[in-house]
């Protein structure tokens, strides 16, 4: 078998809650587990059991207390949990996507230079960037009129199928997905399975947390369920 493409193991958290005097709260305990290149795993679990807080330790936005995230990149192996934020980023632009529950863009970007972003900063030209990303906006049932506005005049929904765009345009061998899927109704629900797939068929390694059974049940090859580190927390 090849080598993963992430490895978690042995990480913790804990949330000092410094406005209640210093209280402490666990998050996840000796979470361990790897995902492999064209694969879509599952963070399972109820709300409240850690599955966001883990994503974002894999991203790096979250520090752990102990542990190791290793990220393959290219050669080398990165651990995210001691990583600085130099190699951090340079680990989200050639490594490591990112789909997020809500949008965060810069105001009065458009939506279609905001999809086509990623691209350009890896040297596609900026012609060829824009027309992918006018393909992909098509493909998410994004009305043409709302291309060159910026997205946060857009409904949820909207915005959205942007953020999905944009996460999905450039290649990154790692892809974190946090409910991606919550705002859409079932017609880019499905567009969005498609496009999973076309990842997984690519050799993305796909981490997510789906909370829509229809969309976890069409791409997820196995389920972590994050109770079981909670438990140890």
């Amino acid at each position: 078998m090849s080598e993963p493409i992430l490895e978690v193991s042995g990480v913790a958290k804990t949330f000092v809650l410094h406005l209640r005097d210093g209280a402490r709260l666990p998050v996840v305990s000796g979470a361990g587990f790897e995902l492999f290149a064209g694969e879509c795993v599952a963070l399972g679990g109820p709300s409240g059991a850690g599955k966001s807080s883990l994503l974002k330790m894999v991203y790096g936005n979250y520090r752990v207390d102990q542990g190791a995230i290793l990220v393959r990149d290219g050669d080398e192996t990165v651990d995210v949990a001691h990583a600085g934020p130099r190699r951090l980023i340079r680990l989200r632009e050639t490594a490591m996507g990112y789909v997020s529950q809500f949008l965060r863009v810069i105001p009065r970007v458009s939506a279609l230079d905001v999809v086509a972003e990623p691209l350009i900063h890896d040297g596609v030209d900026r012609d060829e960037a824009l027309a992918k990303a006018r393909a992909l906006l098509a493909r998410l049932n994004l009305p043409e009129r709302l291309w060159s506005l910026p997205p946060a005049t857009f409904s949820g929904g909207e915005q959205q199928r942007v953020n999905i765009a944009r996460g999905l345009i450039a290649h990154r061998p790692l892809l974190l997905m946090d409910e991606p899927t919550a705002s859409l109704d079932a017609a880019n629900r499905a567009v969005v399975i498609g496009l999973i797939e076309e990842k997984k068929r690519a050799g993305v390694a796909i981490l997510g947390i789906f909370h829509d059974a229809e969309v976890r049940e069409a791409v997820c090859d196995r389920i972590i369920d994050v109770t079981e580190f909670a438990k140890a927390a």
